[in-house]
């Protein structure tokens, strides 16, 4: 009964993985070749974290997945605390790497230099949350949560819009992840390769 609702959960963590890794690949890669960042993808990424992180995925985790652990067991409270605080922090990570790319795009000194740093704690971050999320949440939801609970989690899921998960259709999610892969050089997307700026 579970499964539908969880492979939509990490159909999620697969997608925002893919564009964690993009974005750090990218930087890497206007590190380490010299090429001009391609600032119009970079903002994409950034904007489609925010949306569909903050605005979707992350508070329909808490009013789903995480609200009906809580009510079933006491067992996973500590680690839903610290995986909420996660939520609410990575909203001040994002503000920081926009400020970063703006840095980088206004040509400031170190920006760049700067911006990697912050691409590069935000993707660790982000990693590690999705993987406790993975291993020790989803573990324990298998464990407790009833068929009926898991029933109501998926229709909300696949359901209509939802007026607490924001304005923005999941189809238009959709179409921003293609139009990123459509915009990121091989190997990351299919869009056209980067050159060296020598």
């Amino acid at each position: 009964m579970h499964n539908r609702a969880l492979a939509i959960l990490l159909d999620e963590h697969r997608s925002l993985g893919a564009v964690l890794h993009g974005l750090h690949f990218l930087v890497r890669e206007a590190r380490e070749k010299g090429t001009e960042p391609d600032f119009k993808l970079l903002w994409a990424m950034l904007y489609y974290m925010d949306a569909f992180s903050q605005r979707l995925h992350d508070p329909r985790e808490e009013a789903l997945l995480f609200a009906r652990l809580r009510a079933r067991t006491q067992e996973a409270d500590a680690t839903l605390d610290l995986l909420e605080r996660q939520h609410a922090e990575s909203a001040a990570h994002l503000r920081e790497l926009e400020q970063r790319l703006g840095q980088v795009e206004a040509g400031v000194p170190g920006s760049l230099d700067a911006f990697a740093a912050a691409v590069e704690a935000h993707t660790e971050a982000a990693r590690q949350h999705m993987l406790l999320e993975e291993k020790t949440v989803i573990p324990l939801a298998k464990k407790y949560l009833t068929t009926e609970d898991w029933l109501e989690i998926t229709d909300a899921f696949v359901g209509k819009d939802d007026a607490r998960f924001g304005a923005k259709p999941e189809h238009e999610f959709r179409e921003l992840f293609s139009r990123i892969v459509n915009l990121a050089p091989p190997p990351i997307g299919v869009g056209p390769a980067q050159t060296s700026s020598d």
